[in-house]
């Protein structure tokens, strides 16, 4: 299956155009519409993505209150 991306602004309210796809006549086609609006695009998805990262005791246990065989 190949897949096709477009990138579009809508130029009227409730109406999508889309022009010389590489379709032939009869072929199904299934139709997924992402909005991408202004709020999603400013989010910060991933907010310590290429941060720096220190640890001030790696190898101290984590949650250790938690294992039931240690009580």
């Amino acid at each position: 299956m190949q897949v096709y991306a477009y990138e579009l602004t809508m130029q009227e309210e409730g109406i999508l155009t889309l022009t010389n796809l590489p379709l032939n006549a009869g072929e199904k086609i299934e139709v997924i519409i992402i909005p991408r609006s202004e709020h999603r695009q400013t989010e910060l998805r991933y907010p310590f993505w290429g941060k720096p990262l220190s640890y001030s005791n790696p190898t101290d246990s984590i949650a250790e209150e938690d294992w039931e065989v240690l009580q």
